[in-house]
């Protein structure tokens, strides 16, 4: 029998990738099938089938995805000192299968039921999934940006089929002579259960090819007590479901995790960075920064799932030069699509300017990702030209904007992935990944507020009001994003200080 592979012998790879890589393209790719279509579902399905209010739905919208993001942190965490990177992901995976064939079941009667087994399930697959794709890597090997662009490839490869088939099937924009009306949403549900599957089969058909990346931080205990310790995670994970049941489904709950997550992140940091050097203890400050403006590029970001859906549903024609398409699948997906399209297309540019000597460093396109996100925003805000008498606005004009706001994204969160593995010692890896998918969570919590209170101001209104009210608030966020992008290319020379060899 073949002795494992040593996490050495994997980062001596010859090319440009690993071949474990694709393995995880493609786990991950079919989970973000699984997520994004049932993510770009819920506000519709929350307003239509659960007669939620636009400002109700989008506030548990915004706490539903917070918890999904938080609940990274914690996956991390229990990865970090007692699963290990590999039992987490699978312990994962498999909570999301039982919380999407819930949903398929019964979406209905079992909704708050479903989507808190996935919560609990991302939170132990995505933050271990991306950490084990930069142990894959040398501190030192260049070729760690390429991998994480590809791997992020995959991530929208899956958000684009599943963002758009899951809520077209829904709303019947497709599928519609083989799906009964009454079984749109199990079906539609159904789709995410059954990917999912797939997802977690090809992982454990590869994992050995990982060689020892991954397996338990805790193999000097005896084999009964790791054992113990790694049984009631499983079980502690278990038993906690009816609590986040009733804090999901009261957002007055979700306020009082959120206030108390955040600090609690913050301090556990603070709390083992004392065993660390002062250099890499810069670094760590250096990823906050990263971290604090990622929470207001999210949550402007993730207007897409919460009053984009509603302005979707609402305000937007339904074709694009002539052409049926379902308009919150264009939402859901359109992103997506145009990341696939041009995220090499970018790659080439930076590299371009790296030979050049001009290519901009990581906080400066941080701060471009913000600018392109401002332009976006702008371009919702100006459908409201384009509308007609009954606040019908052109399909391709929206996704113009998302086509603007798509260079943002790629400025920032493949980057961000890459340079929290860049900026952690190796013991906090999972823990920073964990803090970085946090931020996303305040995010997705702050995304819910701002969609609420835009819903709220536009609560019997007629459609051509609506349509106005949610473009005035986009061009409030237009210019929010813009203050953020030139702050952050302002104190770039203080942040790259503090990064010292990082690039």
């Amino acid at each position: 029998m073949n002795a494992p592979l040593t996490i050495s012998e994997i980062q001596n790879f010859k090319g440009k990738y690993p071949k474990q890589l694709w393995y995880l393209f493609f786990s991950e790719m079919w989970e973000r099938f699984s997520f994004y279509g049932m993510r770009g579902m819920l506000v519709i399905f929350m307003v239509s089938q659960l007669n939620m209010n636009g400002q109700v739905a989008n506030l548990q919208y915004g706490a539903t995805q917070a918890f999904v993001y938080a609940f990274t942190f914690i996956g991390g965490m229990f990865a970090d000192k007692i699963l290990g990177y590999r039992k987490s992901l699978f312990w994962g995976g498999l909570l999301m299968i039982v919380g999407s064939i819930v949903l398929a079941v019964n979406p209905t009667q079992f909704f708050f039921i479903g989507i808190s087994f996935t919560i609990i399930g991302t939170g132990f697959f995505k933050p271990n999934i991306s950490t084990i794709v930069g142990i894959l890597y040398a501190d030192d090997d260049n070729r760690r940006d390429a991998g994480f662009s590809l791997f992020y490839a995959g991530v929208n490869l899956g958000a684009f089929i599943g963002g758009y088939l899951c809520i077209a099937v829904a709303n019947g924009s497709i599928l519609s002579d083989l799906v009964p009306i009454a079984l749109r949403w199990n079906v539609a549900f159904g789709f995410a259960s059954v990917v999912m599957v797939i997802s977690l089969l090809t992982f454990v058909q590869t994992q050995k090819s990982l060689g020892l990346i991954g397996i338990s931080p805790l193999l000097s205990l005896e084999p009964n007590k790791r054992k113990t310790y790694e049984v009631l995670t499983y079980i502690g994970s278990v038993a906690i479901i009816p609590l986040i049941i009733l804090m999901v489904s009261n957002s007055e709950y979700t306020n009082y995790f959120m206030y108390t997550i955040g600090p609690f992140s913050l301090v556990y940091l603070f709390y083992e960075m004392r065993n660390f050097s002062l250099a890499e203890n810069k670094k760590l400050i250096a990823a906050l920064v990263f971290i604090l403006f990622s929470i207001v590029f999210w949550a402007f970001f993730e207007q897409s799932g919460g009053s984009l859906s509603l302005f979707a549903a609402n305000n937007l024609e339904k074709h694009i030069l002539g052409v049926p398409l379902d308009p919150n699948g264009v939402n859901n997906s359109a992103n997506s699509l145009f990341v696939i399209s041009f995220a090499a297309l970018l790659g080439l540019v930076w590299i371009w300017l790296n030979k050049r000597g001009i290519e901009p460093n990581t906080l400066v396109k941080f701060g471009l990702g913000f600018l392109f996100l401002a332009g976006g925003f702008y371009v919702f805000y100006y459908t409201k030209f384009f509308a007609d008498a009954n606040g019908m606005t052109p399909l391709g004009f929206f996704t113009f904007g998302w086509f603007i706001i798509t260079f943002g994204e790629l400025c920032l969160s493949p980057i961000g992935m890459s340079i929290m593995t860049k900026l952690s010692p190796n013991k906090l890896q999972a823990v920073m990944m964990g803090m970085w998918f946090l931020a996303s969570a305040y995010g997705q919590y702050f995304a819910g507020i701002l969609g609420a209170n835009i819903a709220e101001a536009s609560e019997n209104s007629s459609n051509l009001e609506k349509l106005i009210i949610y473009a005035d608030g986009y061009k409030q966020l237009s210019i929010y994003a813009l203050i953020s992008g030139v702050l952050l290319i302002a104190i770039s020379p203080f942040v790259r200080k503090l990064m010292q060899e990082v690039k």
